[in-house]
């Protein structure tokens, strides 16, 4: 193997242990400096100094260990060079120096690796996914701590220019800074709201990789995988909550269709029309599993475990005509009580229409045509074009999906809605 060669496969292994370490190492960083921004930029400059190192030395025995090591080296010098951090000088560096994790020796190193490191990454999801913080914000910032991307990786995939992620992720740092954010796991009444915001934010990420809002692919599987990624990391360190579980398992389900929902071109393939032997039988089975934990733990179904348990409907059905809607629908009322809004009331009359007839659906979602919040939605019209559809009225459907295929940024979404859009012309012509 020539030397080029051998720096680029340092170079991929740098990579893989980065993406596995990182929340690892800014969460240990931050349980010492106390700030997450902080923190992120020491992580930084230990994974530079192994780009730097590893080519001439080699990959450690333990690369995670290495470089929360350098990490730590690198806090104290920045504290001695800041001296608007004399405090934490005091407090922080004097503890590093003179204690027994002062050496980056292996057993040191391992001495500190051993620390609750669980809970450490865990107090770093909360502080990333704080409310403070913009959701555009959140997601940068979770996807760059706890997923290891690089603002280009997060750029790509959300189609946005690098340097706007750039301003995100820096804003958001300084924004947690400024508001003096703790460190910390909340408790009590404020833990529910702040999980919250953690799951929401793991579900947008997901969703915009199972759904894309825009550009020429209707998925994007890698925005998928870190989603389940950290919902899977979260059941670990959260295992009773209920709401967690329920993200997982409906993650999981949604994400054990992805092979059937686009066609050989690209094309979406809709629920309805998809083979279902594509789906992935092991992540159904994951996602029962963790519906089943989640439901184990008791109380009254939360939003995520109502969705899961609706997602388990369509995984229980062999055949599209076998799908229990009159459940579906049931569970969309309850889901609409618990966590009412208008995409979910959207989402209650497609159900409504398959369980019970596309004209009570369609009195549904007559009454969110006002709705100043799914004004650009592009799902709006496109239901009603179904609807419209399914009852005769074919030149309505028409305008309906012609509207929906205008509002939507999805090519391949947008040319399903204009193929509709043009079945309905057809049709109506023929009556």
């Amino acid at each position: 193997m020539t030397t080029a060669e051998t720096n680029r496969e340092i170079h991929r292994r740098i990579d893989a242990v980065w993406r596995l370490e990182a929340a690892r190492i800014i969460a240990g960083l931050a349980r010492l400096v106390r700030d997450v921004g902080l923190a992120e930029e020491l992580a930084q400059d230990a994974l530079v100094s192994a780009l730097e190192q590893w080519p001439e030395s080699g990959v450690p025995d333990n690369p995670g260990a290495w470089l929360m090591a350098v990490g730590k080296r690198r806090a104290v010098d920045r504290i001695r060079r800041d001296q608007r951090l004399e405090r934490k000088l005091e407090e922080i560096g004097h503890r590093m120096e003179t204690g027994p994790e002062s050496g980056t020796g292996g057993a040191d190193v391992d001495a500190v690796l051993d620390d609750p490191i669980e809970d450490d990454i865990l107090r770093l999801v909360f502080t990333a996914c704080h409310p403070v913080l913009p959701t555009p914000a959140r997601v940068a910032l979770t996807l760059r701590m706890l997923g290891g991307l690089t603002t280009d990786e997060i750029a790509r995939a959300f189609l946005v220019p690098e340097p706007t992620v750039a301003q995100r992720v820096v804003r958001a740092k300084r924004t947690l800074s400024e508001a003096g954010v703790p460190f910390e796991v909340p408790e009590g009444e404020e833990r529910a709201a702040r999980l919250a915001s953690v799951l929401e934010v793991i579900y947008l990420i997901f969703n915009e990789g199972y759904a894309a809002t825009a550009g020429d692919a209707l998925v994007r599987a890698d925005l998928c995988r870190e989603a389940l990624r950290l919902g899977r990391v979260l059941a670990g360190l959260a295992p009773k909550e209920a709401e967690v579980h329920g993200l997982v398992a409906l993650m999981e389900i949604q994400a054990s269709r992805s092979r059937a929902r686009t066609g050989p071109s690209g094309e979406p393939v809709p629920l309805l029309d998809q083979n279902r032997g594509l789906w992935d039988r092991l992540l159904i089975r994951r996602g029962f599993a963790a519906l089943l934990r989640a439901e184990k733990l008791g109380g009254p179904p939360g939003p995520y475990v109502l969705q899961a348990a609706i997602a388990a409907c369509h995984a229980q059905a062999a055949t599209a005509e076998e799908t229990d809607w009159a459940r579906i629908a049931a569970l969309y009322e309850i889901l609409a009580q618990r966590a009412p809004s208008p995409v979910v009331e959207l989402n209650r009359a497609v159900a409504v229409g398959m369980a019970r007839g596309p004209a009570e659906a369609l009195g549904i979602v007559d009454a969110l045509a006002e709705e100043p919040s799914l004004k650009r939605y592009h799902l709006l019209p496109s239901v009603r074009g179904d609807l419209l559809f399914r009852l005769g009225r074919f030149g309505e459907a028409r305008a309906e999906f012609e509207r929906a295929a205008a509002l939507t940024r999805n090519a391949p979404e947008r040319a399903l809605l204009l193929e509709r859009a043009e079945a309905s012309g057809r049709a109506a012509v023929q009556r």
